[in-house]
């Protein structure tokens, strides 16, 4: 028995105290922090700061998880995964979809709260499914021509649909102006901060831009709200972080 006995914490050999200066730095900067970088800032091998990020995320993902957006809603599809030969667009084998949901609010629409979920694939069901775990009754969603958001509607929820253009002229139109934003922002950091991203361990990655936008504006509280929440999370072992899937 110990402090850390049934937590995320759980077994861990490293200090408390750089475990803590972990989730100071995946809270505190704007995009992320890759195992590397983590390993040199905190002191660590690389193998042990890969898994201190990414129980960190799990907490994230879980602390997410239940969670609903209501009123206002812009919603779109988006994937994870880079150029590859094969099958190109939807469909291809080497890349993971995700759907990009943003609360707005005013009449300027401004973003409150986000949601990146990994999804099977774009089709009816899987929208119907997020939908009624993820959205408040009621809520107006905001969507493109993607003949799959429709399903919304299942889950209680309003449905305005715009055929929009591809390429820059499809973030023109300001009914997308926030969410096409949030996944300019969210693709840039992924590209920017790693090598490359494990389409089993999307889910987390995910969670973690997730967490960090919706409590933007409560810095100060982070640290120690991430660290209580680590300490309610079930211990994740290392074979379990290693078997990820993508969903859910």
């Amino acid at each position: 028995t110990s402090l850390t006995s049934g937590t995320i914490f759980a077994a861990t050999k490293v200090p408390l105290t750089k475990w803590f200066l972990a989730i100071y730095l995946l809270t505190q900067r704007k995009t992320s922090v890759s195992a590397l970088q983590l390993k040199r800032d905190i002191g660590v091998s690389y193998n042990t700061a890969w898994k201190m990020k990414h129980k960190l995320m799990q907490v994230m993902l879980e602390r997410e998880k239940g969670k609903k957006l209501s009123g206002r809603i812009e919603i779109d599809d988006a994937y994870i995964g880079g150029e590859r030969p094969g099958k190109p667009g939807r469909g291809a084998a080497h890349k993971a979809p995700f759907i990009a949901v943003v609360e707005t609010e005013g009449e300027e629409h401004r973003p409150q709260r986000m949601q990146l979920r990994t999804v099977s694939g774009f089709r009816s069901a899987e929208i119907e499914r997020y939908a009624k775990t993820s959205l408040e009754v009621g809520s107006i969603v905001v969507s493109d021509g993607l003949a799959c958001f429709k399903a919304v509607e299942k889950a209680g929820c309003h449905h305005i649909s715009f055929v929009s253009e591809g390429g820059r002229k499809g973030v023109e139109p300001p009914s997308f102006k926030w969410v096409n934003t949030m996944l300019g922002n969210v693709k840039n950091a992924i590209t920017g901060t790693f090598h490359s991203v494990s389409l089993k361990h999307v889910p987390r990655y995910l969670a973690e831009f997730e967490y960090r936008f919706n409590r933007r504006f409560q810095l100060d509280d982070m640290i120690e709200r991430l660290a209580y929440v680590g300490l309610r999370t079930p211990p994740m072992p290392y074979r379990f972080l290693r078997m990820a899937e993508v969903g859910g």
